[in-house]
């Protein structure tokens, strides 16, 4: 945007450089030819005046030493023709009396036409500028003079102004860069930091981190207003996500105590029901039981979200190693190998106990859905600065137009629906690894089943 911000003001500038510039130029080039035809039509006039006498007399011989001194001295030749155009003076034995330019010229001065200023010449043209003067003896046309003056040093004046005004244009478009420059940069800071800070606003509001605001001190008085507008959109956006969150903790919390007295007195009720209610008593404590287990995954979803606490150091492979063993005997009574490979992941960063919350999902998920007798593949690998680490499963899997969302809060496919889950296990996994810029991958393996990539930046 600078650059183009730039441009319009290069662009202006040029403009108004060229609407001063080229009338300025043109006008020196006038001014200059203006001169030099003045100069010429003064030594016509006075050759005019003395070829009075020579040609009342016929005499036109006695005019070819004026003529032949002022053309060594000037360079400009000089000649006298008759009324019928028959020259009979000249500085030159070779003199042009048949160009259309001099006849037309000819024509004008033999009627009695006084010598008019020449079109404007530029510094590219090689023409001459000739000049016919009519010779009158008493009141009569006799002839006239011509001059042929060569434009060299007119021109060259000329195309030394234009040099000189194009390079005093080209300073001031300099001087305008140079004073652009920082206008533009002041002009484009609010719009920098507020690109800066739209960035890292999703960020920072998904982490728990504080928005950091963008501030209003320079700048434009539009663009500062704007710069005060957005951070009050982002304080407003963070306390609402931030209230979300603690009406998430405290009503998880607070309902744990009413849940547990209710399973409590559901449990109370063995023994002192039917057969038909019976059946009514356990399912309700199995919705009891459901009930807990979404209110755990939502107290852990609230901890992943809280920015009370900075990211740590974590030893990945002393972290897979202890989940693993825990698992273990979940996994051995479902008839499921917990198998462990890669290569060593070494340290990366995370949320303290992130790792060990990210494991505890992505086994819980697999277990869920994978067949009896089957591998669960745990795999540890360290590449680019992040240690990955990946569960992969035999279950069923996903369908592709499914994998998206696999990591949404609450979102179940309609395919396993009858199995036990509330569906915040991946999206408590998104949570934690987003609070430390990493990021998670669901894919569904040729061969079946499912796999769920997390990487997370290496320390």
């Amino acid at each position: 945007m600078r650059s183009r911000l730039l441009g319009i003001v290069l662009s202006l500038v040029v403009l108004v450089l060229l609407g001063m510039g080229l009338p300025l130029g043109r006008g020196v080039a006038s001014a200059e030819q203006q001169e030099m035809f003045l100069d010429r039509l003064t030594d016509t006039n006075r050759f005019a005046s003395i070829a009075q006498r020579p040609l009342n007399y016929d005499q036109p011989s006695l005019l070819v030493p004026e003529f032949q001194r002022y053309d060594e001295l000037y360079g400009i030749a000089v000649a006298v023709v008759d009324g019928d155009r028959k020259l009979l003076a000249a500085s030159r034995s070779a003199v042009d009396l048949t160009s259309p330019e001099v006849g037309d010229l000819l024509s004008g001065a033999l009627v009695g036409r006084l010598p008019s200023s020449p079109p404007l010449f530029m510094p590219w043209d090689d023409d001459l500028l000739i000049l016919a003067e009519p010779v009158l003896v008493e009141g009569e046309v006799r002839g006239a003079v011509l001059t042929y003056s060569p434009t060299d040093s007119t021109r060259d004046e000329v195309l030394l102004w234009w040099v000189l005004l194009l390079a005093a244009s080209a300073c001031v478009l300099a001087l305008a860069v140079l004073a652009a420059l920082p206008v533009v940069r002041w002009t484009l800071g609010p719009v920098r930091r507020l690109d800066d800070a739209t960035g890292a606003l999703l960020a920072a509001v998904v982490s728990g981190r504080p928005v950091q605001p963008v501030g209003a001190d320079s700048g434009p008085p539009e663009l500062r207003q704007l710069s005060r507008s957005f951070d009050q959109m982002a304080a407003n956006v963070a306390d609402v996500l931030a209230a979300q969150r603690a009406f998430v903790a405290d009503a998880s919390h607070q309902l744990r105590n009413p849940l547990t007295a209710l399973k409590l007195r559901l449990s109370n009720l063995e023994g002192h029901v039917d057969g038909e209610g019976e059946v009514h008593q356990v399912a309700a404590l199995g919705e009891a039981d459901r009930l807990n287990r979404i209110l755990d995954e939502l107290l852990a979803m609230a901890r992943a979200e809280s920015s009370s606490v900075d990211p740590v150091v974590v030893d990945v492979d002393r972290a897979v190693a202890g989940r693993l063993t825990a698992w273990q005997p979940a996994a051995a009574a479902k008839d499921v190998h917990l198998v462990l490979d890669g290569e060593p992941g070494g340290t990366a960063l995370a949320p303290p106990r992130g790792v060990d919350a990210v494991l505890d999902a992505l086994l819980d998920n697999a277990l869920k859905f994978t067949e009896e007798g089957t591998l669960i593949d745990v795999d540890v690998r360290r590449r680019d600065g992040v240690v990955r680490l990946s569960v992969r499963d035999h279950g069923p899997g996903l369908a592709a137009e499914e994998l998206d969302r696999a990591t949404d809060r609450f979102w179940r496919s309609p395919a396993h629906q009858n199995v036990p889950g509330s569906g915040l296990g991946l999206s408590i996994v998104r949570q934690i690894v987003e609070r430390v810029d990493g990021s998670i991958r669901v894919e569904s393996p040729d061969d079946g089943g499912l796999r769920i990539v997390v990487e997370i930046p290496a320390v």
